[in-house]
């Protein structure tokens, strides 16, 4: 099987000849490379001479330095090339005019994660309303969902949930490219800026991320490697309560507890709740930062087994009501402020439905909660099918 060729390959090869004078802007992060690990804003340098005008980046900083929410970034000035370099995560997470003067393309190359809640995608949305604001263009230069594009999960977000997590009424887990995503809510949604795409080539929707043949660059500091970001999807719900996610150990998001958890009890009562996929590991660990810093936290680090079957949104969202059934005395919200939100409960901006949330500490049944989703699941599913950029053959 051929290797995948990332849209910025691709778009190196075979570059449109339109871009010949334009000023180029370069959305980015240190996962903008291609197979041999060369960064896409010397690439985009070398291919055209002295057209890069500016760089910009996303949440986490522009060497994905910040590790957690609200950490901010400021603008610098890029080292290699003596161009800006404009932060989208400080000051603020829309480009200003002042911004875009200089540009009158704006190419993206980032590294989605195939998840609502992760914010570089809504980092480009505001970039596409900026372009269409200030009559400038966006390419967007295709990368692998690292999760697949044939699975779908989870409730699509409730509009009065909307946040920097979640602009849009998709699912959890949306099975999308970024460049399809970028197609979509430019028609859907009513953004209707003046859109390009450059597709991949050699990837197909049933790929996880090792069936591409590219090489990992953590996207952001706590996703270091592809099994991180697959059980990204469920455990980042985690995020919203006092339950450590596994900031500050060498695996988050695959480790998670708390001082007070008591694994066994956790086990006896999920009972015969099936987890599909996965196996749940005892641990017990101390974070280094972040939530319960220098203290023995309980818990489980989570084993994918079976890819295919494994669904992370269910399977983290089955865990959390047993981590509020068992430890009800214990068990607490995270509170705001989260992703500059000062009122509304991070958990609520996660799952993307207060009603949801409501179901599961009332522990009504999971399967019931899952089940009526589906129609809304389905009806985005047919919504997707027409920007699809890849068949799965």
């Amino acid at each position: 099987m051929n290797r995948v060729l990332s849209g910025l390959e691709v778009f190196l090869e075979n570059s449109p000849a339109w871009l010949a004078d334009q000023r180029l802007g370069l959305l980015c992060n240190p996962a903008s490379i291609d197979a041999a690990f060369r960064h896409a804003r010397d690439l985009i340098q070398a291919r055209f001479p002295d057209q890069l005008k500016a760089l910009f980046f996303p949440q986490h900083g522009f060497y994905s330095e910040k590790q957690d929410n609200m950490i901010e970034s400021q603008d610098c000035l890029d080292p290699n090339l003596g161009i800006p370099a404009f932060s989208l995560y400080g000051k603020t997470r829309k480009p200003d005019k002042g911004m875009f003067d200089g540009i009158d393309v704006l190419v993206v190359d980032l590294q989605d994660v195939g998840t609502r809640v992760y914010t570089f995608t809504s980092t480009v949305s505001y970039c596409m309303q900026a372009a269409r604001q200030f009559h400038k263009k966006v390419l967007v230069l295709d990368r692998p969902n690292p999760i697949g594009g044939l699975k779908i999960e989870g409730n699509c977000l409730a509009l009065d949930c909307r946040s920097f997590v979640g602009r849009y009424p998709i699912p959890m887990r949306h099975g999308l490219t970024i460049a399809e995503f970028a197609r979509l809510i430019n028609d859907q949604y009513g953004i209707a800026c003046q859109l390009s795409w450059v597709p991949m080539a050699n990837w197909k929707r049933r790929m996880n991320f090792a069936d591409t043949g590219l090489p990992w660059v953590a996207p952001s500091p706590n996703l270091p490697t592809p099994s991180s970001a697959a059980v990204y999807p469920g455990q980042v719900i985690w995020e919203g309560t006092q339950v450590s996610e596994g900031r500050g150990t060498t695996l988050p998001f695959e480790y998670f507890g708390a001082p007070y958890v008591v694994p066994e009890r956790i086990r006896s009562y999920l009972g015969g709740q099936t987890l599909p996929g996965v196996l749940l590991r005892e641990i017990a660990f101390e974070p280094t930062a972040n939530k319960w810093q220098g203290s023995l936290c309980r818990g489980f680090q989570i084993h994918i087994l079976d890819p295919l079957a494994y669904k992370p949104y269910e399977t983290s969202l089955r865990l959390l009501q047993a981590f509020m059934a068992v430890h009800a005395d214990s068990f607490a919200w995270k509170q705001p402020p989260y992703e500059y939100e000062f009122e509304r409960r991070p958990i609520d901006l996660i799952v993307g439905d207060v009603d949801i949330c409501r179901r599961l500490e009332n522990l009504e049944d999971p399967e019931s909660i899952f089940q009526s989703w589906q129609p809304a699941l389905e009806h985005y599913r047919r919504m997707c099918e027409p920007y699809y950029l890849y068949d799965n053959e």
